[in-house]
């Protein structure tokens, strides 16, 4: 079931994905050549704390894992597409691209965001990937409009990025949010017919998160359960915004 929430309610989730964004753009400006993912996670579990918020992410139990999170973020490096854990041992290079995403839960309220970051000066295929895939979820967000159907914006993501020669990945998707982290509808980068295509109605709200590989679209997981890396090695970057259909329009609440 789709749940729609009333504009007092996407005011409280405008106040979760101001934090998220807050939070996001201040690790952003942490990322240097040298730095551990650890340091990520340090800073990201104060400014939750400072705020009063609870981390999303951190003991979400996810059965193909078999366990729980254990980390407020999501550091993702090079060609790990999704769920990389941040690390004292990782320590991001000169050309790297890392993925942080991350979620907070303030007032019984979710919000959910990600980003991707260059570490220095990084590849031309490397700019392109992350602005391609940026792009990609900017032309989505103008389809969250009432009248249009969920297609339209998982369609929306696949053209602009095979058409620019990149790939979508399959395995992991989008979301309906709330009151929960992970509601209905489920929201791919690409059009599955196997899916329903609702409607979208005032209310609705979307997470909506490309994740676009360089190469070849297959993923893979590590045997640490968590990691999600691109099978053959390419690249991967990931953006997200949490996007409510209103009256007006899209109105995306993870920024300001």
């Amino acid at each position: 079931m789709i749940v729609r929430k009333t504009p007092s309610e996407l005011e409280k989730m405008r106040r979760s994905g101001l934090l998220v964004h807050e939070i996001l753009h201040s690790l952003a400006a942490m990322v240097t050549e040298g730095l551990p993912t650890w340091d990520l996670e340090v800073a990201a579990v104060k400014m939750m704390e400072d705020a009063g918020a609870k981390p999303a992410f951190k003991n979400y139990f996810v059965a193909a894992a078999g366990e729980r999170y254990r980390f407020v973020l999501c550091t993702s490096v090079n060609d790990e597409i999704v769920h990389g854990m941040p690390s004292t041992k990782r320590i991001l290079r000169k050309g790297d691209i890392v993925s942080i995403d991350t979620g907070v839960s303030l007032n019984g309220y979710f919000g959910d965001s990600a980003l991707t970051v260059a570490v220095g000066e990084i590849s031309d295929q490397a700019k392109r990937l992350m602005r391609v895939t940026e792009e990609s979820l900017e032309l989505a967000i103008d389809k969250v409009r009432e009248g249009n159907r969920l297609f339209d914006i998982c369609g929306t993501v696949e053209d602009h990025v095979v058409s620019n020669g990149f790939s979508i990945v399959r395995e992991y998707v989008g979301h309906g949010i709330g009151t929960q982290l992970h509601e209905e509808p489920q929201v791919p980068n690409y059009v599955d017919r196997r899916n329903e295509n609702p409607r979208l109605r005032e209310g609705m709200v979307l997470a909506i998160e490309p994740m676009v590989n360089a190469g070849r679209p297959e993923a893979k997981v590590l045997k640490d359960k968590w990691t999600a890396v691109a099978k053959d090695g390419s690249y991967s970057a990931h953006f997200e915004h949490c996007v409510a259909v209103t009256s007006n329009g899209p109105w995306v609440l993870t920024r300001p």
